[in-house]
């Protein structure tokens, strides 16, 4: 995958509201075509702003962010060929299943005989045939975010963005909706930027993982090593449950350390960084499989 020239560069993208605080700090991030890229991070840590950024519903204060190599930054969201999908899907009430998925069409200009063949086959993606003439308030949950779904897919962008897309659901109809994102992606070969403070499932969706915190990349990696070799305690402390300890670099061998605790036991670990001896560290205990 790292092969493939990047659909997707934020090039030292900057974010900040009031001129003091940087939401998003010094942003260096490439996305490779047709890969499911996922941005993790608690609340706050600025995933859903540079998602926004990319969008083009937000501007950067500094930096430039390029699509297939073309600089984005001023201009229009219609103009940027991606999909987005919101928490709360942002269907019209008032428009049936087919108008809402025909509206980016209908913006374009595109005929209704090519809209209506679109149409079809975006419900077809989704597996939600026959639906077009009902209205948003006859579907459940899930079948919602399908359309929103498909409305992203509709007009054949070059990429797709989700912000938070599940997070309305409940936690079985959440699993199940996760499987079928992952398999529609797989299926189509489309580029997937995904924003989630959910760790499993950025664990469970994602080619690559980049996890955020106070505006910064803090990792970028695939889900096993971000679970199995965090670098830093702030990736180990939000990934997953485990024990830390502390205690004193005893010595360093390449990626290989041995830790003294306080009551003189040493322990053998991965060294995430490289420390000096007699550097006062952390160790983090993981339980794997």
């Amino acid at each position: 995958m790292s092969a493939r020239e990047p659909i997707v560069r934020f090039v030292g993208i900057g974010k900040t509201y009031d001129g003091v605080t940087r939401v998003v700090d010094n942003l260096d991030l490439d996305v490779e075509r047709g890969e499911f890229l996922t941005l993790l991070g608690p609340s706050g840590s600025g995933k859903t702003t540079v998602l926004m950024m990319l969008a083009g519903f937000e501007s950067p204060t500094a930096g430039e962010i390029l699509l297939d190599g073309k600089p984005m930054s001023h201009k229009p969201p219609y103009q940027r060929d991606i999909g987005v999908v919101f928490q709360n899907y942002a269907l019209f009430p008032h428009m049936s299943v087919a108008e809402n998925i025909g509206f980016p069409l209908s913006v374009r200009g595109m005929s209704s005989a090519e809209m209506n063949t679109r149409i079809e086959r975006a419900l077809d993606m989704v597996q939600l045939k026959g639906f077009g003439s009902r209205r948003p308030a006859q579907l459940s949950g899930g079948q919602q975010q399908r359309i929103a779904v498909a409305r992203a897919l509709v007009f054949e962008p070059k990429l797709i963005l989700m912000d938070e897309p599940l997070g309305a659901l409940d936690k079985q109809l959440r699993e199940q909706m996760q499987l079928e994102i992952r398999s529609l992606h797989q299926r189509l070969d489309v580029t997937m930027v995904y924003v989630t403070h959910d760790q499993s499932e950025a664990l469970t969706m994602s080619d690559r993982i980049a996890v955020f915190h106070r505006g910064k990349i803090q990792q970028l990696d695939v889900p096993e090593r971000i679970y199995e070799a965090p670098l830093n305690a702030f990736v180990a402390r939000f990934i997953g449950e485990n024990n830390r300890l502390d205690g004193v670099l005893e010595s360093a061998d390449s990626a290989r350390c041995t830790v003294r605790l306080a009551d003189d036991t040493c322990i053998d670990g991965s060294l995430a960084e490289s420390l000096a001896p007699g550097t006062p560290v952390t160790m983090s205990l993981f339980t794997i499989g």
